[in-house]
């Protein structure tokens, strides 16, 4: 296979010379056949283009011919300069030069404001608008002058150009667009409701392992001896604004025994509870004595006993 390709290679210069001679040779015999003669081509000369004649005769009678003398109501045309620039547009035009300029700064371009295709182009299509306006001003007055109403009456009802039928699919189309839209946006409020719920569970879970991380630095150091005090197992730490919160055991405690402290004597006379007699209340009725003893008191039960075997002894 590699000796077929080197003879290939081989031979492959003499062939290209080969053909070179056999299309050398055929010109040659076409020549002195007759077949090839001079000026078949041509080198180098272009042919000049033929001058344009403009036939203004027959152009004036073509115009004549479709020319139409119809009143300016059907035609509409008119001629007038542009309008007078209104304030916001100047100032607008003014706002674009002053950013064209900046940016023709910054990209370092040779141009100046005059030459800028974006500029001019700005400036032409306010042109066209001054134009459009000034013709629209003059027509509606001169259309006023010709009592041609310009505004359509509030009662005029025209033929719809689509059919009810069309009109209904598109209302439905148009229905089931926004039927659509309003899913998306509640899928949409769903995931960010969605995604809140997770921050929040976030949040809570990092809070609560904060807290457990606190009790148990809390209890290292109680079991180390450098605290004494085993509030954070009762309440937890005391907040910022310093309330700490309630334990109904302490509570109940602390109504119980109190506070710490002096207890004995708490309870004799001084001084000023000696001379406050504002909780003293006596009888404003002389003639009305206190019963003395248990009054209408039910009788024991050895009694009633006794009460009812002599009853029963009279009977």
């Amino acid at each position: 296979m590699i000796e077929g390709e080197e003879d290939q290679l081989q031979s492959g210069p003499d062939e290209y010379s080969d053909s070179e001679q056999d299309t050398d040779d055929e010109l040659k015999e076409a020549f002195a056949a007759g077949l090839l003669k001079p000026g078949l081509n041509i080198v180098g000369e272009v042919p000049a283009k033929p001058k344009v004649k403009i036939n203004v005769a027959a152009l004036n009678q073509k115009l004549d011919d479709i020319k139409k003398d119809l009143p300016w109501v059907e035609r509409l045309d008119m001629i007038n300069a542009p309008a007078a620039i209104a304030p916001e547009l100047a100032y607008k035009e003014e706002v674009h030069s002053q950013e064209r300029q900046k940016d023709l700064r910054i990209n370092k371009a040779k141009t100046g404001i005059e030459d800028d295709l974006v500029h001019n182009d700005f400036k032409r299509e306010m042109l066209f608008y001054r134009q459009a306006q000034s013709a629209v001003l003059e027509g509606i007055q001169r259309l006023k002058s010709m009592n041609i109403p310009t505004k359509r009456p509030d009662d005029y009802f025209a033929q719809m150009v689509k059919s009810d039928d069309h009109m209904q699919k598109i209302r439905e189309k148009l229905l089931s667009k926004q039927q659509t839209q309003e899913k998306i946006e509640k899928v949409k409020k769903l995931r960010e409701l969605k995604k809140y719920g997770k921050k929040v569970q976030v949040e809570v879970q990092q809070n609560r392992l904060k807290e457990k991380k606190q009790l148990m630095e809390n209890v290292k150091k109680f079991r180390k001896g450098k605290t004494d005090s085993l509030d954070f197992l009762e309440g937890g730490a005391p907040s910022k604004d310093g309330d700490k919160r309630i334990n109904a055991k302490r509570k109940m405690k602390n109504d119980k025994y109190g506070f710490g402290g002096k207890k004995r004597g708490m309870k004799k006379n001084t001084k000023e509870s000696a001379s406050d007699v504002s909780e003293y209340r006596f009888n404003r009725n002389p003639n009305l004595k206190k019963k003395v003893g248990k009054g209408n008191q039910r009788p024991g039960k050895e009694r009633r006993k006794k009460m009812s075997n002599k009853n029963k002894k009279r009977k």
